[in-house]
């Protein structure tokens, strides 16, 4: 057990008993203390073995997470990657294509050929990966292309990104899906949320001119005004920003 030793005489009895006091009221904490200490002792050696399973445990986790990380998820991470390679070449080739041609390899790409995974495959057997959550993004803008507007719409849905560009434009695209199939107010509800995904020079004004000229279709002429003029304030530099004087002026002349 702690002790106290006194260490200064009193000059009167008042003082004395002051001395006292604070001396009773010390060793009372030392006490107290001693006795917290002993009890935390007791509750240790009492549950020493479930701590020691716990310790075990935990430690069997840190383990176990970190050789699903290096012996699963790596080499499936690495396999998506190699995957995506082959249905990315098709996607390539339409790009520079012109004609027929671009919907025999978009379809390709989509669905795969000689044994290899298109990105649909890749997206569905790959959906914890990187590759696999890219492949959505491709497989969206392939269905796209081809006017396949419902596909394109669920897959992009299925892209979660904070790219910097891919990000915006998976949510552009979305929107112009729903503007080809006539729902300009989905449209306009998803070229605001990619201006707003990222604050850069490129997507965010092209979307907020979307969404502008989406309202005007849809007669909200007073929020496309405000979209332009936020082109105007923000992006005046842009492609969109340099005649945006006249947009506004159209969006503020027809209310």
């Amino acid at each position: 057990m702690a002790t106290y030793k006194k260490k200064y005489k009193a000059k009167n009895k008042a003082e004395q008993q002051q001395v006292e006091e604070m001396d009773s009221t010390t060793a009372e904490v030392f006490n107290t203390l001693d006795d917290t200490a002993n009890k935390s002792e007791q509750w240790i050696e009492k549950n020493s073995k479930p701590l020691f399973i716990g310790l075990i445990a935990i430690a069997a986790l840190i383990l176990g997470t970190l050789a699903y990380t290096k012996f699963v998820a790596e080499p499936t991470e690495k396999e998506a990657t190699n995957e995506l390679a082959f249905p990315r070449n098709y996607f390539d080739q339409a790009v520079t294509s012109s004609g027929a041609a671009i919907d025999s390899l978009l379809t390709l790409g989509l669905e795969g050929a000689d044994g290899k995974y298109g990105f649909i495959d890749i997206a569905s057997s790959y959906s914890g990966t990187k590759a696999g959550n890219l492949a959505n993004y491709y497989a969206g803008v392939s269905y796209l292309k081809l006017k396949k507007y419902d596909e394109a719409i669920a897959s992009l849905s299925e892209f979660d990104s904070n790219d910097e560009l891919l990000g915006p434009v998976a949510l552009g695209a979305i929107g112009d899906a729903f503007a080809d199939i006539d729902q300009l107010d989905d449209a306009l509800d998803y070229y605001q949320q990619a201006a707003s995904k990222k604050d850069n020079d490129f997507t965010a004004p092209l979307f907020l001119y979307k969404a502008a000229q989406t309202a005007m279709s849809l007669k909200e002429y007073s929020k496309a005004e405000s979209l332009f003029t936020k082109i105007k304030e923000k992006y005046a530099t842009s492609d969109q920003g340099r005649d945006i004087e006249k947009y506004i002026n159209s969006a503020k002349y027809a209310q």
